[in-house]
């Protein structure tokens, strides 16, 4: 009899390993590794004799759909990051840290599709029925037909949804408190989170019913569990924000049916959640024109243009290796701009501290800023500060030139509804942009940016040294 094979899986993170070990390889947690028999499928267990399989009837893909495909939840953001609402039979996995709104936000989405003749279960396993009617009476949905229940148990669950109609939209709040007679295993760990996702993804797709799943984070950011249930779902949207400010942004990280790079912006008041319709106003806030080291830049995410500030604070050092603080950035193109500054436009900042801050706490991911960085920082460190009404993008390469950037149309419209006449935008945007008024500056390298701030003399050099 060959002998079965065991493995061994971080309950924290997923990662399997070929023996048991004190510190996972994956995550760096402890004590986290506990001994699984793959053999028995799901759950592991003995190994059962496999059975014959039945025929699975074929079909077409011209044919008659039954019901709508899409259910909007009368939430405009919401609906804007799932692609147009949620997708029958379809399964979202929703993941943020503790205390962010995630609870919030479904119950909001929950009142609103009940409102619309939807119906809802919103099944807790974190709170109990008193607590979570407390929160509706707060979010003013509790006179709403929003189904409630509290219970973890997977198999009690699905029998209680297959009791009645067949329900528009399910809410698992949330996957790490299920457990399944299936798994021998303690609730929140890997293979109960499996078992359960499985059994909850497999009633959307037989019924057609939308079951949005709620994930706890890591304290890396990531939604805690095995990463193969990010690949069972439809669609992974983590709900971001920092408890510092009180707006929130729901980006989609995957989505089967629909865009990836969308935003909804939401701001945290004592009724909820606001939608915020204009998220540039939000972002730009209260902006000091005379302050050196500021710069706005037109940013795009997903299809929606977003203007947000960028500050940036150069100061003189005595340390032996200078500071490179960011927020909001990345760290690592910060450090090819800095260099790119001071290889090819002769700005020194070898003896600056350097700061750099995206306003409001957000974060910009696209290589469109590099302008707006350069510009903020030259600003800065000259001392002078940039015309209030321009907006920057575009892309630095490592040899000073400067690439254009798509959808400079959109950026420019945004820019002009808010007031801004002028931008500065790689030369080869220039005709895109003739479409709309206003003073639309072209350069063509970084050379010429830090020109128009500061002048031709060298920036940060002391006055001693040579050209």
């Amino acid at each position: 009899m060959a002998k079965s094979k065991t493995q061994f899986i971080c309950q924290n993170c997923g990662t399997v390993h070929s023996r048991w070990v004190g510190k996972c390889d994956g995550c760096g947690a402890w004590n986290t590794i506990i001994e699984e028999d793959p053999t028995g499928g799901i759950g592991g267990g003995p190994a059962k004799a496999p059975k014959k399989g039945r025929a699975v009837a074929l079909t077409t893909l011209s044919g008659e759909i039954e019901d709508a495909p899409r259910i909007e939840s009368g939430i405009a953001e919401l609906d804007r990051v799932t692609g147009g609402g949620f997708v029958r039979g379809s399964a979202l996995l929703i993941g943020g840290d503790p205390g962010i709104g995630k609870s919030t936000l479904l119950m909001q989405a929950a009142a609103a599709l009940a409102r619309r003749g939807n119906r809802v279960i919103y099944v807790s396993g974190e709170e109990a029925v008193a607590q979570v009617r407390l929160r509706a009476q707060r979010l003013n949905s509790a006179d709403t037909g929003v189904l409630l229940a509290a219970e973890t148990n997977v198999e009690d669950i699905l029998a209680t949804l297959a009791d009645g109609p067949r329900p528009d939209l399910v809410i698992i709040d949330s996957i790490q408190t299920l457990w399944s007679d299936v798994a021998d295993a303690a609730p929140g760990t890997v293979t109960q989170v499996r078992v359960g996702v499985q059994a909850m993804i497999r009633f959307a797709k037989t019924t057609g019913a939308t079951v949005v799943l709620v994930g706890h984070v890591t304290k890396d950011g990531q939604i805690a569990g095995p990463r193969v249930v990010e690949h069972m779902v439809d669609a992974v949207l983590y709900f971001e924000g920092d408890r510092g400010h009180h707006y929130r942004i729901m980006r989609t990280v995957k989505n089967r049916f629909g865009p990836t790079d969308e935003i909804g912006v939401f701001e945290m008041s004592d009724s909820g959640l606001r939608e915020v319709a204009n998220p540039s106003e939000l972002f730009l806030g209260e902006r000091n024109a005379k302050a050196p080291g500021a710069a706005v830049f037109a940013g795009i995410e997903g299809t929606r243009p977003v203007l947000v500030e960028v500050q940036a604070l150069v100061a003189p050092t005595s340390l032996g290796t200078p500071r490179r603080a960011v927020v909001g950035w990345d760290s690592s193109r910060l450090a090819m701009i800095l260099a790119v500054l001071e290889a090819h436009c002769r700005v020194r900042l070898g003896n600056h501290d350097v700061y750099l801050n995206v306003a409001g706490g957000y974060r910009i991911s696209e290589p469109a800023a590099d302008i707006a960085i350069a510009a903020a920082l030259v600003s800065s460190l000259a001392g002078l500060a940039l015309p209030h009404d321009c907006v920057y993008f575009g892309e630095i390469s490592l040899s000073g030139a400067v690439r254009p950037v798509s959808h400079t149309g959109l950026r420019l419209k945004e820019a002009e509804k808010l007031g801004f006449q002028r931008a500065v935008l790689p030369s080869g945007s220039a005709e895109l942009s003739k479409a709309t008024a206003g003073s639309w500056n072209s350069i063509e390298g970084l050379m010429d940016l830090v020109v128009r701030i500061a002048g031709s003399k060298p920036v940060g050099q002391a006055s001693t040294d040579e050209d």
